[in-house]
């Protein structure tokens, strides 16, 4: 996550994505799944994914992440972070 990087780290946002993360890594399925027929496809074309999961943070972003590997070992990954209407905007609602 390129813009992650560039957060401050007292920003709160930047707070709630590193709590997000701790609590991903323990169990990833804490996010609410996104039905199949909603997918973008640009996440389709560009990641290859199988599933899709959305992580709601206390400020209104949200974090869009995948999951794969297999049952022993799965690895979380955050494809993208973004506010209420960018997160609208990229899922088309």
């Amino acid at each position: 996550m390129k813009f992650f990087n560039l957060l401050d780290e007292q920003d709160v946002v930047y707070k709630e994505i590193n709590e997000a993360l701790d609590l991903l890594k323990k169990d990833y399925a804490r996010g609410d799944k996104i039905p199949r027929d909603q997918w973008p496809k640009k996440y389709i074309k560009e990641h290859q994914i199988h599933t899709l999961f959305r992580y709601n943070l206390r400020s209104g972003w949200r974090l869009v992440y995948t999951v794969s590997g297999v049952k022993s070992e799965k690895a979380c990954t955050i494809l993208e972070a973004f506010d209420h209407k960018q997160y609208e905007k990229r899922f088309g609602y």
